[in-house]
């Protein structure tokens, strides 16, 4: 199967603003800061840009910032000479050099380390690298694309990234909107994604009206990356068939669309033709968009004629029901606690004074919990 390179894919005004905003950030050869959720075509827009410039003749190279070990992402950045460390046996340009006269994107700039910062930061204000064990600096000629998912504010104020170049960086600010807030172009990436990912000699797969209202409502923490993902995976066992929310296997859906499949198995949904179910911007004034989790569930849920809609809501969304025979919310609350303390550990490699920073705990505190909940850390 081909697949394309896809567009900035919608028809949504978030997207459409997007899209008439490419052609004018294209021609300046200022630094681009894109934000936004993972999976939201952060990438898409850099190359957009790219192709778009006077500068489409040149390289576009793309660096993840987050993907490379710390030991060695200054030497892909900015190159380094014969000899300059170990293993080093030939000279090697880096990626700024290799961008010369082109545009370079930094994915995931705000996983860079305080080091790299200050070096990169002397890069955009003179133009000029420094090849790790080299003698002389070289002089570069790049429009420079940075990307991130994380909030550069305030990773600031907790001390993890450099003022002066997130201000060097945020000169023309772009921002990708997460799907769940542009749920009306779903139709359109899933038979942009169908066609291109269909099997040779195969038509591409579709959705019945019950399982696209299924997907349009579901909550996509992946955003278009997962869509994408789903939809390959779909073309691939499925080969030019029609889908329906209850024919496929539970192990092949997202967590949020496995519920929502068992709703229907219980006849919650109705037949696959009838009335669909309501898209998700009409849910996002509602209470559980804000974040008032518990107690819109308890007042909800604690009702035995509980709406088939609002179940829906909350299953859309990831979020557990309460059940008609209660639960005990200590013990529901303390697996919470766990899993996020698990799953911090997790990310610190198990850095006791790490995990306490993210979770904002003291360390004797963590370090009391860790040990209630039998968790191991270094």
């Amino acid at each position: 199967m081909t697949v394309n390179t896809p567009q900035f894919i919608g028809d949504s005004d978030a997207v459409r603003a997007i899209r008439g905003l490419l052609p004018v950030v294209a021609l300046s050869n200022s630094t681009v800061l894109i934000t936004g959720e993972s999976g939201t075509g952060k990438e898409i827009v850099a190359r957009s840009l790219h192709d778009l410039s006077g500068r489409s003749a040149g390289n576009f190279v793309p660096i993840n910032c987050a993907a490379i070990p710390k030991d060695l992402i200054e030497s892909e950045l900015f190159g380094h000479s014969k000899g300059a460390f170990t293993g080093a046996a030939t000279d090697r340009k880096g990626r700024f050099e290799l961008a010369h006269n082109g545009s370079i994107f930094l994915d995931e700039i705000g996983d860079l380390s305080l080091e790299l910062q200050v070096k990169l930061l002397r890069v955009l204000q003179e133009r000029v690298v420094d090849p790790v064990g080299g003698a002389k600096a070289i002089s570069i000629n790049v429009r420079v694309i940075a990307a991130t998912h994380r909030d550069l504010e305030a990773e600031i104020v907790a001390g993890r990234f450099r003022e002066d170049l997130y201000y060097r960086l945020n000169v023309l600010p772009i921002s990708t909107p997460p799907l769940r807030e542009r749920s009306a172009d779903v139709p359109l990436l899933l038979n942009f994604f169908a066609e291109s990912f269909k099997v040779q000699g195969e038509k591409p797969i579709s959705f019945s009206p019950d399982f696209m209202q299924a997907l349009k409502a579901y909550h996509w923490p992946g955003n278009v990356r997962e869509l994408s993902n789903l939809v390959d995976r779909f073309s691939t066992l499925f080969a030019g068939q029609r889908l329906s929310l209850r024919s496929l296997p539970v192990a092949l859906l997202p967590k949020g669309l496995a519920a929502l499949q068992l709703l229907a198995d219980e006849g919650g949904l109705g037949d696959e033709e009838a009335a669909p179910l309501p898209d998700a911007p009409a849910w996002e004034n509602s209470p559980v968009a804000d974040g008032v989790v518990g107690e819109v569930s308890a007042q909800a849920y604690d009702e035995s004629n509980a709406s088939v809609l609002e179940q829906m809501t909350f299953l859309s969304e990831g979020l557990a029901v309460l059940p008609p025979e209660g639960l005990s919310l200590k013990n529901r609350l303390a697996e919470i606690e766990r899993d996020l303390i698990s799953q911090a550990l997790s990310r610190t490699k198990g850095n006791v004074s790490q995990t306490a920073r993210i979770l904002n705990l003291q360390r004797t505190t963590l370090i009391e919990k860790i040990q209630k909940f039998g968790l191991r850390a270094n």
